[in-house]
């Protein structure tokens, strides 16, 4: 027992003085690690005054270079100011020497000015006394003597100047109508019809007279029933064999047209009937429309038109002016100005196009008032067609003034495919009405002696009395009567205006 106490003595010593001599140790290490970094940060705290030092003194050095360039500079931008305002006052020393120069040189035209003008003044008075002296020696004021003397000289240089007028006009009239009639001679060969055109008819041939009878019904049933389903009239008179159609819509007269022929092949002429026949006329006139419609356009190449539009192109088909098929007339139109525009160098497209559409107003001019041409414009810009295209065909009966060459192209070729021999039937009424216009027109002037119409009234040969009208009136003469024509009649196509004046001198030798 107290061994083991003994030993717990001695253990419990032992760790006492092991825990003393460790704290010492302890101690000890850190004092040694203490002075290690005391020492280091001796040591950093040396360099960095070193590295100050050292910045310091290079900043110093840089600031002695600055200070030695700025007063460098200074001394350079000062010398550059000096030299500077030495120029300015040098300057301001010469343009007070030239204020003062152009004032002298003010001085001195102001003398000349005056001096020019007493001299005028002085000119002016001897010129008035010269004229006065001339209009005393020659007994004529000076309004006398400047009319003799340009009578003298008209009479002296009249016969030149009208044989220079006459050179000058005809050789300019024959180059043009050479040049003219070359374009129109290539556009008309790349594109002809027959003379002939198809005429669209609104009378129907009957088989027998018998039939009209049947035709009309009892008590009129049949001929009433079939022209309230139809929209037309019937017209069954004295004439033989035919059947007047009447209607001022083409389009109903032609449905109407088929219709009773088909009643007549068939025999049953009866108000059923009838009402069913119409109503298969429609859908065959319909689809007529169509194909004609798409055929022009793919006739002369435009492609891009909205449908409505080319079945309202096709409606012209059923459509004639002056017995001359409407829609025929259109295409034709249409090459004639693409080719005339190929001539000269235009738009051929817009041509093309305006010279297909120049006429599409007719389609619907039976149920709109006004010009198919107003008519036709509205029905374009509705359909959203170019400008231009309306611009070129609104014109073409000069009821609108030429916006563009395109224009009088269009104007042209509808009067070409017009005026043609055999493009359009007229009555020999209105024909020799036309040529009696025309010649009582020519005959209504001063110092016409005779007047004929010729070449189918394209020419119009007017005589005058020599004593009465001279070479210039001649000139003044026919251009007036080409004008009032120009206001008075309608035709197609021009009217050449040819003017004679002829002087005979007949001596007999005995």
């Amino acid at each position: 027992m107290e061994i083991l106490l003994v030993s717990t003595v001695i253990g419990a010593i032992s760790v006492l003085i092991g825990a003393i001599i460790g704290y010492y140790i302890r101690q000890s290490i850190a004092r040694r690690r203490a002075g290690s970094i005391e020492a280091e940060l001796q040591k950093k705290i040396t360099q960095t005054r070193q590295t100050a030092e050292e910045i310091m003194a290079k900043a110093k050095e840089k600031k002695e270079e600055i200070e030695k360039k700025s007063a460098s500079d200074i001394e350079e931008r000062q010398n550059v100011v000096i030299k500077a305002e030495s120029r300015l006052l040098k300057k301001e020393e010469e343009i007070d020497q030239r204020d003062e120069q152009s004032l002298q040189k003010e001085k001195e035209v102001v003398e000349k000015v005056e001096k020019l003008k007493q001299i005028k003044e002085g000119l002016e008075e001897l010129r008035k006394e010269s004229i006065s002296k001339l209009e005393k020696i020659a007994g004529l004021n000076k309004e006398q003597a400047k009319e003799e003397l340009l009578a003298k000289a008209e009479k002296e240089y009249e016969s030149e100047v009208l044989e220079r007028i006459r050179k000058m006009q005809n050789r300019g009239t024959e180059q043009f109508e050479k040049k003219a009639k070359d374009m129109l001679a290539t556009a008309i060969q790349s594109y002809a019809l027959p003379q002939a055109q198809e005429i669209t008819t609104s009378s129907v041939v009957l088989p027998s007279e018998d039939i009209k009878g049947r035709i009309i019904g009892k008590e009129g049933r049949n001929i009433r029933a079939f022209e309230k389903a139809a929209g037309v009239e019937l017209i069954v008179d004295e004439t033989p064999g035919l059947v007047i159609i009447s209607s001022f819509n083409p389009v109903r007269r032609e449905i109407a047209k088929i219709a009773l022929e088909k009643l007549l092949r068939d025999g049953r002429i009866q108000p059923a009937r009838a009402e069913q026949e119409i109503e298969k006329a429609e859908q065959e006139i319909n689809k007529k429309i169509r194909e004609a419609g798409e055929a022009a356009v793919y006739e002369t190449g435009v492609l891009d038109l909205p449908e409505k539009l080319v079945h309202l192109l096709g409606r012209l088909e059923f459509r004639t002016s002056y017995g001359q098929n409407v829609l025929s007339h259109s295409i034709e139109v249409s090459h004639l100005a693409t080719s005339l525009a190929g001539e000269l160098g235009l738009n051929v497209a817009l041509c093309k196009k305006a010279g297909l559409l120049h006429d599409i107003g007719k389609a619907l001019d039976y149920k709109i008032e006004g010009s198919h041409t107003d008519i036709g414009a509205k029905i374009l810009e509705k359909f959203s067609i170019d400008p231009a295209i309306i611009s070129a065909m609104r014109s073409h009966h000069e009821e609108y003034p030429y916006e563009s060459l395109e224009a009088v192209i269009i104007q042209t070729a509808d009067q070409i495919s017009g005026a043609r021999p055999g493009a359009r039937k007229d009555s020999l009424e209105k024909y020799l009405k036309r040529l009696e216009d025309l010649e009582d027109i020519a005959l209504s002037f001063n110092g016409v002696e005779k007047a004929y119409a010729i070449q189918g009234g394209r020419e119009l040969r007017i005589f005058v009395r020599p004593k009465d009208i001279d070479d210039l009136t001649a000139h003044k003469l026919a251009r007036d009567v080409a004008r009032k024509i120009e206001g008075d009649l309608k035709y197609p196509g021009e009217i050449k205006v040819v003017l004679i004046r002829e002087s005979r001198v007949i001596e007999y030798a005995k």
